[in-house]
Parts: structure tokens; sequence; C-alpha cells
């Protein structure tokens, strides 16, 4: 059986090992595929495993011999589901792997904005602290979270986790998600409609899946509905973001800061709105990228194909 994973780079650039997957089949990896190569790189392997490789019913169809396709990420709109549920092609994705990596990576990003760190380490190893007057100096105003309140967007595993951080804090945390549960309410936890935690939240963090209907949601409209100064946080999806109405809004103030590990266009082209704005905090998609989450990540994927392999389907997401 021959198994092909066609961008393995990212999640294991040589400090993890395919050691497992290499006891269910002849594994050929390559660290990335461009889309030209695709079809010829998969040629006739039974097994194809991918994280960000677009698999479309035009490439699929010249797979014959293909099987399974194991999504080497939780997201799964790379890969056409109607093809391959009509051809009886399994699908698997890798959930709830990265919770605790981007639950922490998103209190890096407000943290940043809040204190500065990087800012003020700088400055002392520059010599401004050896040549101040005072035994301290403060370039940012500092910011305390204890009291202020914290909006998710989306009630899945990382939002319910970045909850539980925010509360840590002392912050009051509200959710807005179409499925709210009851029993995950607190004396410091609830949840609420849209509009409630626009015009509520200190903080706003999204944690909610791409869709077609949540496309730029956060846009004008929207920004226009929250407080003055608030500060926005983006671990999820980059489209879920207007980047040209933010970009507006942090220049106006009217978004104190934003923190983004994630954009429209990855890596972004030239021109995008947001880069180069000095209340904007951007980084390259690495909120998921911590050794033990890609441990956890490529642990799941050996689960799920020799779960195929006995006859049973963990995490499909395509056949029932």
């Amino acid at each position: 059986m021959k198994i092909v994973i066609l961008d393995g780079y990212t999640i294991n650039p040589g400090d993890l090992s395919w050691s497992e997957l290499e006891k269910h089949g002849a594994l050929t990896v390559y660290e990335r595929t461009p889309k030209e190569l695709l079809v010829s790189r998969i040629g006739d392997a039974e097994i194809v495993m991918t994280s960000k490789c677009v698999l479309t019913a035009e490439v699929l169809s010249q797979c014959p011999n293909l099987n399974y396709i194991g999504i080497l990420a939780t997201g799964i709109n790379m890969v056409d589901l109607e093809y391959t549920s009509s051809h009886d092609i399994l699908v698997t994705n890798i959930p709830a792997y990265s919770t605790d990596s981007v639950a922490q990576f998103t209190f890096s990003l407000l943290l940043e904005i809040c204190n500065q760190v990087k800012g003020h380490d700088d400055a002392v190893h520059s010599g401004q602290w050896q040549n101040n007057k005072d035994f301290c100096f403060c370039l940012t105003p500092q910011m305390e979270l204890a009291g202020k309140t914290f909006g998710i967007i989306g009630y899945g595993n990382i939002g319910k986790r970045v909850a539980k951080v925010a509360e840590a804090f002392g912050m009051k945390v509200l959710i807005a998600s179409n499925y709210p549960d009851p029993a995950f309410e607190t004396e410091s936890i609830a949840f609420a409609t849209l509009d409630e935690l626009f015009a509520a939240s200190d903080v706003i963090s999204l944690h909610c899946p791409l869709i077609d209907s949540n496309k730029g949601f956060i846009n004008q409209a929207a920004i226009s509905k929250m407080k003055e100064g608030v500060i926005l946080l983006n671990t999820s999806r980059g489209p879920l973001i207007n980047e040209e109405d933010l970009a507006e809004a942090l220049k106006s103030g009217k978004i104190f800061a934003a923190g983004l590990d994630v954009l429209t266009v990855e890596p972004p082209g030239d021109g995008n709105p947001l880069i180069g704005l000095p209340n904007c905090i951007i980084t390259p998609h690495i909120a998921w990228i911590t050794r033990e989450s890609r441990t956890r990540l490529i642990d799941i994927a050996v689960s799920n194909l020799k779960s195929w392999l006995a006859g049973e389907n963990i995490n499909c997401v395509n056949l029932k």
C-alpha cells in the first residue's frame, strides 16, 4: 500500500518522526507540492495526506487508486467532499490537536498588546534604562486585564479553553455561539448575542470556523457596534475579517490594537493594508505550531489511518 504526504514540512520540518506511518505502507513524504505536480505525486497511491494542498474533483478524478485522504489539519475546505463521498473515498481530519497551543498564543498576542514586553526589552538593551533618571520608565501605557470583558466568538474546543484562561485572569467572559451551553456558564462566563458581545467587550477574540456566511463579518458595520478602543484578536481564519475595514479602524483608534496570527491571503501579498500599522501585531500563522501540538497531530493522523485499516472510521468528515 502506497502512502503519500504532499506537504509535510510545516508539520514535521525534521524534529519529529513519520515512522508510525511507515508501518502501514510505502511512505513518500514531500516537503511541499505545487498545484501542477499534485496528480503526478499522488500517482497510484491508495492513501494521501495533506495539510493545505487543494484536492479538487479535477485532481482526484485522475487518481483512480485513491481510497483515503487524511487532512493533516482541522479545516476541511481544501478537499472536494462531494466528489470524495460519491466515489467512496474516506476523508478524515485532525480535531482538537492544537487547543492548548492556540489558547496560549491568543494570550501571547493580548499580553504583548497590554504590556509591550519586547519594546521595553529592546529599550533596556539599547541603554535607555541605564541613562534614565528614575528607577523605572514606561514607553507605552500598561493595561491590566482583571475586571475587563473578554468576548469570544465561537464555542469550540479552543473557544472553551480561551474562556477559562480569560476567567483565570479575572475577566468577565461573554461567548457568542449558535449553540449556547448554559452548563458552561459560571459567575464570570455567560453566553450573549453577537451585538451584546460587540457592545460590552474590551477584548474580542475570534475562534469560529470559516464558512460562507461569516466571511468578512468583522467589517465596518460590526466594528461600529464595538466599544471605542477595543482590542481585536484572530487566531482562527483570516477571511473572517475585512482587512480594509480593520485597517481604517486601527488608524482611527476605534480599535486600539489588533493581534492577528492569520490573514486573508497567506503568505500576504504586496499591499496588504494591515502590514506596517504600528498597532497591529501580525504573526505568520504559528499559533498551532508547537512541538507538542504537531506531535499530537501526527499521533491522531496515525490513529485515524489505523482505524480505517481495521474497518472503523474515526474523525471522518464525509462518509457515514
